[in-house]
């Protein structure tokens, strides 16, 4: 049993660091009670998290390589900890949400190394086992963060939420310590920072620009304002990036259609499938009245097939070509969310089942199978930035996609209730359009991996086509 500890440590990092992605939105209502939140504010609580973690991925995989993969682990775990003690603490909203920025940063240095310390650990029939693990881990963390923080906010508190990291991450520390393989590093990886500045500029003014449009606007003159500095940012961190002989992202990698297929495919599937995951809540507890645990468990069919299915995904559909575990993955979430649409001012939390499960076996087939696919079409020396650079698509996906519907959810309920229509017609009106939304992001990014990743020709293959 020691050989499968440091898959342990691993799997425990991961499944914590995605739980924080969506735990919160269950807590939603209380926090906002204590704290006094505005909805705007809430949003940060969620969507700092995920872009400091998006903005530092990459950059925390350069480090590691640089000073040693585990070494950056532990420290990501110590960081995440602190953080999640002051989340736990915090008597303001402000105060939770530069914490929740601290916690991404943790988030970044675990997440950045964890395939890393897999392939360390783990060689032939072992690593296949321990990524299968490791990938349904992921593939039900995200799912399973609304159950477990219905279950602590109702029974325990809402800042129970964040203090269940310590023992957590103290356990990882120890069986990291203990088990997991490390190494000096290289010593000669260098950390791109003009490129990690303009990319993480970029992402921050768009989505305060997304988050200000759904109070003020599109036409307000910050939310325009904020939007084209990210724009320009964005332009800045392309030209930053071209001109730099070791790139934080290599731009040239988007030349190759099926690695632009799979960030699409990997920014699709976070923004469908868990980006509405903050509405489902409130409208389970504010329109139907559940309570913080019977709204987690709402959503538990989705965690509970996801994981299922990514178990079991790997041993099963192994000679299936990647294209269509993810690329039909994706079309099942998109079918799922348009179930969603079934549900109207009437509707009971059942509405949301036969979706929430159909979007559970996408969520199984497709996340496994993203980061092998990566590394199966780039090369060799581009592995590690394949990787982070997927990472980072799917946190993005999730950071960009939670203030667009929000925005959207908002102008919906206030259209509705303005021509007369009850609270729970109007939100229904306003659940319906982001899951359309959802479903569309779902299809697009689905028929990208289905039409653009197809496999590498074979050497012979490739040598005939250049006669």
């Amino acid at each position: 049993m020691r050989k499968w500890l440091p898959l342990l440590a691993v799997s425990l990092s991961t499944f914590m660091l995605l739980v924080d992605l969506t735990i919160v939105t269950i807590a939603a209502p209380d926090l906002a009670t204590e704290l006094h939140s505005s909805f705007s504010a809430l949003q940060w609580t969620v969507d700092l998290y995920v872009l400091v973690l998006a903005a530092l991925l990459m950059a925390a995989g350069s480090t590691a390589d640089r000073l040693g993969h585990r070494r950056v682990f532990i420290g990501g775990l110590v960081v995440f900890a602190l953080a999640s003690l002051a989340c736990g603490l915090a008597p303001d909203t402000g105060t939770l949400i530069a914490a929740r920025g601290v916690q991404g940063a943790g988030a970044a240095a675990m997440y950045a190394t964890n395939a890393a310390l897999l392939g360390l650990a783990y060689t032939g029939r072992d690593r296949s086992i321990a990524f299968g693990i490791w990938g349904a881990a992921n593939g039900a963390a995200a799912a399973a963060g609304p159950i477990i923080g219905g279950l602590l906010t109702e029974h325990v508190g809402w800042r129970s939420i964040f203090l269940v990291n310590l023992p957590v991450a103290v356990l990882a520390v120890i069986l990291a310590r203990v088990a997991v393989p490390g190494g000096p590093g290289s010593g000669t990886a260098r950390l791109d920072l003009p490129g990690v500045a303009t990319f993480t500029t970029s992402v921050s003014f768009l989505v305060y620009g997304l988050i200000r449009a759904g109070d003020a606007g599109w036409r307000d003159t910050v939310t325009l304002t904020a939007l084209a500095a990210g724009a320009l940012a964005a332009a800045l961190f392309v030209l930053v990036e071209r001109g730099r002989p070791n790139p934080m992202l290599d731009l040239a990698l988007f030349h190759r259609p099926a690695f632009t297929a799979l960030m699409l495919g990997a920014a699709a599937l976070t923004a469908s499938a868990f980006a509405n995951f903050v509405f489902m809540s409130l409208w389970a507890q504010q329109v139907l009245g559940l309570g913080a645990m019977d709204a987690g468990l709402v959503l538990a069919p989705m965690a509970v097939v996801a994981f299922v299915v990514a178990a079991f995904a790997g041993r099963l559909l192994h000679a299936v070509a990647p294209r269509h575990t993810i690329g039909w993955g994706l079309i099942l979430v998109g079918a799922g969310n348009a179930l969603y649409t079934l549900v109207d001012a009437g509707s009971g939390w059942k509405a949301l089942v036969p979706g929430l499960c159909v979007v559970g076996v996408g969520v199984g087939l497709s996340t496994p199978v993203l980061a092998s696919a990566v590394l199966g079409v780039v090369p060799p020396e581009r592995v590690g930035m394949a990787n982070g650079a997927s990472n980072t698509f799917r946190q993005l996906g999730y950071a960009l996609a939670l203030p667009v519907l929000a925005a959207v959810l908002t102008a919906r309920v206030r259209a509705v209730s303005a021509a007369g229509g009850s609270a729970a017609s109007a939100y229904a009106h306003g659940l319906d359009r982001i899951f359309l939304i959802s479903a569309v992001l779902a299809a697009i990014g689905g028929v990208a991996v289905l039409t653009l990743l197809r496999p590498a020709p074979r050497p012979a293959e490739a040598q005939a086509s250049r006669v």
